[in-house]
């Protein structure tokens, strides 16, 4: 990328940070062109997608079939937790310089795998897992098959906690794989890379709103789609507990039946 494309485009009239964020977010040359909002988002969206094909394909039939069968949950959770602990940046460097290229794009994507596999993977188990075995009992005494009592029982009772994982997975790799700009590629990471190369903060600080605006649309969105299709009955309630108030109402009774001793 030459020097030409680093320089700030957006002409401040504050020195402010959150001032330049502001004017750098209403400019519309920001908003247009092959290096406008609209095309990183696109790229943002991409890599991010193809990130959580690739990690759905991997954690969702082994979570199901440790789920269902209950071998290997001692494996899954202590995978899990190793996952959990790898940085990410030092994962995709060190894959960027096992490749033969620094600019290609899968290892930046298989270093945000290890970011989202671990809670797909332990959402699935786990959503399996919580389903009431009475349930389970009850389908197999009916004489189907285990294909049928996972695929028809198990997952959608269990889809409530499935989701969850996904859509945690989803928050972790919209909101890190701006780290991908780190080796050359594109993405909404594009705007905070290229805006401290030449201290322009503003760029800075409206790159990181675009991404934390992406990040809070998907999560509404998933959050639709979940109670689009779990069943009304499988949603999570709140349930209002009735015992301080009793208890009150008791003492206040046991008060007015003693009398004022006066």
């Amino acid at each position: 990328m030459s020097a030409a494309l680093l320089l700030p485009a957006t002409k401040y009239s504050d020195s402010g940070p959150f001032a330049q964020g502001w004017q750098w977010l209403t400019d519309p040359m920001n908003w247009q062109g092959p290096m406008g909002v609209p095309v990183r988002i696109a790229e943002h969206l991409g890599y991010t997608g193809l990130t959580l094909a690739i990690s759905l394909a991997i954690a969702v039939p082994v979570g199901l079939y440790v789920g269902h069968t209950g071998r290997g949950r001692g494996a899954v959770i202590a995978l899990a937790g190793m996952l959990r602990a790898l940085p990410t940046l030092g994962i995709m460097t060190l894959f960027a310089l096992i490749a033969t290229s620094t600019l290609s794009l899968m290892p930046a994507i298989w270093s945000l795998v290890l970011l989202a596999v671990p809670p797909i993977l332990t959402a699935t188990y786990a959503g399996i897992a919580a389903v009431d075995r009475d349930l389970v009992d009850a389908a197999r005494s009916m004489g189907m098959s285990e294909p049928q009592i996972l695929f028809g029982v198990e997952v959608p009772n269990g889809l409530v906690v499935m989701l969850g994982g996904f859509r945690s997975a989803v928050l972790q790799v919209v909101s890190t794989v701006a780290v991908v700009a780190l080796l050359g590629l594109g993405g909404l990471g594009r705007y905070i890379i290229d805006g401290l190369a030449v201290q322009d903060y503003g760029q800075v600080l409206g790159g990181a709103v675009v991404i934390a605006a992406v990040a809070i649309i998907l999560d509404g969105l998933l959050v639709l789609t979940q109670r689009a299709v779990v069943s009304p009955g499988l949603r999570p309630t709140t349930v209002v507990s009735e015992t301080a108030p009793t208890s009150q109402a008791t003492t206040n009774q046991q008060s007015a039946s003693q009398g004022d001793p006066t």
